[in-house]
């Protein structure tokens, strides 16, 4: 199970969600202060005490655990296939309540696009990529069986 191509995808992509919680997404200018943008949520530079969003943490960490958890649904490819598939539409989620935590924030005088903000781009294509090693395994299990 874990030395096939697609567990290797999936595991980029959840190692890619994960680095969220760590890399800056954005950098926010506003006349109260920098502000950083995480995948826990918004955080200004300076301040003691940092507020996080509990309900954006979970989604990222839930999305990183399904791509985790799906390495080992090996069995069932076609279902393997979905729950790859509505993991990407939960990373696009992720990418839109991001992009509007940044247009929520008053006083915006400058945005500094962060590496970050790559990152749930490349958990998709490396889901993509899981997608496309699954569906060759199927083919491949297939024409063994039509062999038999």
């Amino acid at each position: 199970m874990i030395q096939r191509i697609q567990s290797i995808w999936l595991l980029l992509a959840a190692f890619a969600i994960l680095c969220m919680l760590l890399v800056p997404t954005a950098g926010l200018d506003t006349a109260k202060g920098y502000y950083t943008l995480y995948g826990s949520g918004l955080k200004m530079e300076g301040a003691t005490t940092q507020t996080n969003n509990i309900a954006l943490l979970v989604s990222v960490v839930l999305a990183a655990l399904i791509s985790l958890v799906n390495i080992f649904n090996f069995r069932n490819r076609k279902l393997q296939i979905r729950i790859v598939s509505l993991n990407i539409l939960l990373i696009l989620a992720l990418s839109f309540w991001l992009s509007q935590l940044v247009k929520s924030v008053e006083g915006l005088k400058a945005l500094d696009i962060e590496p970050g903000l790559f990152l749930p781009l490349a958990a998709i294509i490396f889901s993509l990529l899981a997608i496309r090693a699954i569906k060759n395994d199927e083919k491949l299990i297939r024409s063994a069986d039509r062999l038999r």
